[in-house]
């Protein structure tokens, strides 16, 4: 199975394929396709993430660095 990649927006919920890829789209009629859809974090669970991570260091002190290995 030959994968490809690309980055879309959704339009009354569906996702346009671009053209370089239609022509192969259509080749696969009536084949089984594996669609994947990653979305990206909204930018209040992202800052959460790294504010969490930051807090967590905070506590790491330099005599830790024992444990690193």
């Amino acid at each position: 199975m030959r994968a490809v990649e690309f980055k879309a927006k959704l339009k009354n919920n569906r996702i346009q394929i671009p053209i370089k890829f239609q022509k192969q789209m259509t080749a696969s009629q009536n084949k089984d396709v594996r669609v994947i859809v990653l979305m990206d974090e909204p930018k209040a669970e992202c800052d959460f993430s790294k504010l969490t991570q930051e807090q967590f260091l905070k506590g790491y002190a330099k005599s830790d660095a024992i444990y690193d290995n």
